[in-house]
């Protein structure tokens, strides 16, 4: 076999080591077990922040629903359309469970799947490094420690031709030069024709070594390539589970992250859609004529004969020993669907009587300089007188107060005529408390 015929056998082996490297070039082949590693904390490091995100999400859905829910409910809006707003915030609650459901399922299902998979598929050393990478790497160094001894001897002998050439070529040249030149003795000119001889047959020896080294070399080529492979087979079989199982990870993290293959993400809206599709403008207008307009029940003044008893008729109400009796508690609505009604209509004050005279609190846009929501409370504006309580009084519906005798409060509206008065706690609650049973401070 000759030089150029060796050296392209050469070539086909060194394109084999692109794939699975020669002598010492098989380091990123092992490198890939602790790249392997690194890319499974990546991983668990990326769904982390994602977890975290998701939960950033959902706690901002969560007080973004309950700071507009006390609005809203406080708000002058009523009935079925009130009940549709807020579906809104229901909503934006349960969109916000579903979202620390992602969260969770990340934490608790994705991130332990990988860590789990990760100790499996690597094992560490005392020492350092992988057991998966130092078998491979060992497996490598095996394989080629025949095949880069030939190699050694190879190139060992290529040098020694290489040289040989180059000895030749300068004897020659000499030789050359002396017939040129009249001051070279014949006996110097017979030195240098010796010379270029015992230079070709040095060069020579060193072609046969060569050939030879060449020949030997391709001859263990074909089980070096063998013993390579497998040893290259063998990190590709757990690249592939490393592959297979990413693959795997991530259509879970997706099956997770989708909420719109989760029926409960579907029902959420399907549920909003109806609630919003009930809303009855009808039956809302009905409400507030029948509530707060002309269908409201009236407290028309009649006849009434003198009664020596009324006074000392026994109150409506349980009083404390030596407490005056309470008004009237025709204050409270007549009946009617009183969960339909606005928060805000029910922590007004209202004349039992409808009529033109009311002069409703104007609107501005701008009552709030721009700032805040024009539903909120004006009752913390600090207006009103402070009274203290003169006993203990037990509210006995929804919208009055319960206070201490002692207890200090707030009157915000004056006693109308059946003897209440409206006030608010230190609490900030606010309602309905008998006037005789306060005193100005």
């Amino acid at each position: 076999m000759d030089v150029a015929t060796m050296s392209t056998l050469i070539l086909k082996v060194l394109s084999f080591v692109s794939l699975c490297p020669q002598v010492g070039n098989y380091k990123r082949a092992v490198k890939r077990f602790d790249d392997g590693h690194r890319l499974c904390n990546d991983l668990m490091s990326c769904l982390q922040e994602r977890a975290k995100i998701e939960k950033a999400y959902g706690d901002q859905l969560t007080a973004w629903s309950k700071r507009w829910r006390q609005l809203i409910e406080k708000g002058p809006q009523y009935g079925s359309v009130e009940r549709a707003w807020l579906a809104v915030m229901t909503e934006a609650d349960r969109v916000s469970e579903l979202h620390q459901e992602v969260k969770n399922n990340l934490v608790n299902e994705d991130v332990e799947k990988v860590k789990n998979w990760q100790k499996e598929a690597y094992h560490k050393q005392m020492i350092g490094g992988f057991k998966e990478a130092k078998e491979a790497e060992e497996g490598f160094k095996k394989a080629q420690k025949p095949w880069a001894k030939k190699l050694k001897e190879m190139e060992a002998a290529k040098k020694t031709y290489h040289m040989a050439c180059k000895e030749e070529k300068l004897a020659a040249t000499r030789e050359a030069n002396g017939k040129t030149e009249a001051s070279v003795t014949p006996d110097q000119q017979k030195k240098l024709h010796e010379k270029v001889d015992k230079c070709k047959q040095d060069t020579q020896k060193a072609k046969e070594k060569y050939e030879k080294s060449l020949e030997e070399l391709s001859k263990c080529t074909p089980q070096y390539m063998e013993c390579m492979e497998q040893v290259f087979d063998q990190c590709q079989q757990h690249e592939v589970k490393r592959l297979t199982f990413l693959k795997e990870a991530l259509l879970d993290i997706k099956r997770h992250l989708n909420l719109t293959e989760n029926q409960s993400y579907a029902t959420i809206y399907r549920e909003l859609e109806r609630t919003i599709l009930a809303a009855n403008t009808q039956e809302d207008l009905k409400w507030f004529s029948n509530n707060h307009g002309p269908g409201m029940h009236m407290n028309w003044p009649t006849f009434e004969e003198y009664n020596p008893d009324q006074a000392s008729a026994p109150p409506k109400k349980k009083k404390p020993d030596g407490a005056p009796p309470t008004p009237s508690t025709d204050h409270v609505a007549p009946p009617g669907d009183r969960s339909s009604v606005s928060s805000y209509e029910k922590n007004q004050a209202y004349s039992t009587e409808w009529s033109d005279d009311e002069q409703p609190a104007a609107y501005s846009g701008n009552e709030n300089g721009g700032n805040g929501n024009s539903f909120e409370d004006d009752s913390s504006t600090g207006r009103g007188v402070r009274v203290r309580a003169l006993y203990d009084y037990e509210g006995q519906e929804q919208d009055e107060l319960s206070f201490k005798a002692g207890d200090e409060l707030t009157k915000t509206e004056d006693e109308d005529e059946q003897g209440w008065c409206r006030g608010r706690l230190d609490n900030g609650r606010e309602g309905l408390y008998p006037a005789n049973y306060v005193e100005p401070i």
